[in-house]
């Protein structure tokens, strides 16, 4: 009785995440103070942070609890600081994500996902009117886009596809900059992909690892 509570607790936790992240863009548009907006939009990786942290049994767990914790520091210093910090963040963000996928890495997964990177990075790079921005933000797309190929190769399917998700948020950020400069469309979806894809992340991975210890850690990839 006393676990079931404590899952219950544990679950309710991931969906106050779920909501105070959602509810941060249409929150964002109300002229609220700006301390409260960044609060805001920090809580909703935060509390994934939290809820990854509380579920986390061996180093895997935490290593997903850190990914989420830079994440949600990218999300405060983009705010305060800059998109040159907030990137920093992130892509700290994406190498121990990296590193996190490749430790539960599928067996017979072939590499051909890695044909991926370049695409991205080109893409990613081409985007900005000022040209100028294209070095550091290929540097940083090559890390997300490893990242998000890592997931594909991983046992973690679902977080495979949120990995995906922030990939397209984050193209649709460098867009803003150049070709979809004043459109609608970042401003529409930037977000929801990104937190959207941060919330498949934190649950992809901590059920991925749930199953594996059900099935002494060699389940998954007889069935992914």
């Amino acid at each position: 009785m006393l676990r079931g509570e404590a899952e219950d607790r544990m679950r309710a936790l991931f969906w106050a995440a779920v909501i105070a992240g959602s509810s941060y863009w249409p929150a964002s548009h109300l002229g609220l103070p700006p301390a409260v907006i960044v609060a805001w939009k920090g809580s909703g990786v935060a509390l994934l942070a939290f809820w990854a942290a509380s579920q986390a049994r061996l180093a895997d767990g935490w290593l997903l609890a850190l990914v989420l914790a830079l994440g949600t520091a990218g999300d405060v210093l983009l705010e305060v600081a800059g998109l040159q910090l907030g990137a920093v963040a992130f892509l700290a963000a994406h190498c121990v994500a990296t590193a996190l996928y490749l430790r539960h890495r599928r067996q017979k997964a072939g590499w051909w996902p890695v044909l991926a990177i370049p695409v991205v990075v080109v893409v990613a790079a081409a985007l900005p009117a000022d040209r100028s921005a294209a070095p550091g933000i290929a540097l940083y797309s090559f890390g997300l886009a490893a990242m998000a190929v890592a997931a594909i190769l991983s046992r973690f399917s679902l977080a495979a596809i949120g990995a995906w998700l922030f990939v397209g948020s984050d193209l649709l950020i460098f867009a803003r900059l150049g070709p979809l400069a004043g459109s609608w469309l970042p401003t529409l979806l930037v977000w929801p992909l990104y937190f959207l894809g941060q919330a498949l992340i934190a649950w992809g991975v901590v059920r991925g690892l749930e199953q594996e210890r059900e099935n002494g850690g060699a389940g998954l990839h007889h069935r992914l």
